[in-house]
């Protein structure tokens, strides 16, 4: 099985595709999406929409994992967050890709065993289950 994991948000979104076969888990690829504060806010969405699009061309995935928008104090970024979050998902519907959400306290608690870790914690774990290099 396939997976696109994707953390959404409209400067940087991050993806990992992975395969798992039974109780293993393989790095396909993974990297980061960046869009440019000097570029409209539908023009970011747009480039967001067409590199997720692109991603799930390559690797075609069986699932598309995605954090949940999570509200917290800094409610400027939810709505860019949330629109970002939004193409993505039109991007895995159009490509009849079934998508699951997480929490961000799941996500951290599946990871690291704690729902409160911060994400140089997240980040190490992940390096460690994946086998990436630091």
């Amino acid at each position: 099985m396939i997976i696109i994991g994707i953390d959404p948000g409209t400067a940087r979104v991050g993806w990992a595709a992975i395969k798992e076969s039974g109780s293993h888990i393989s790095t396909l690829s993974y990297g980061c999406i960046t869009t440019t504060l000097k570029k409209s806010p539908e023009l970011r969405l747009l480039n967001i929409y067409e590199e997720v699009t692109e991603i799930l061309i390559t690797y075609k995935p069986d699932n598309l994992a995605i954090e949940d928008l999570f509200f917290t104090s800094n409610a400027k970024t939810i709505i860019p967050v949330g629109q970002a979050r939004g193409v993505i998902l039109l991007a895995a519907s159009q490509k009849h890709i079934p998508v699951i959400s997480y929490s961000p306290p799941a996500i951290k608690r599946a990871i690291t065993g704690d729902g409160r870790a911060d994400k140089r914690q997240v980040t190490r774990m992940v390096m460690r289950i994946l086998h990436l290099d630091t």
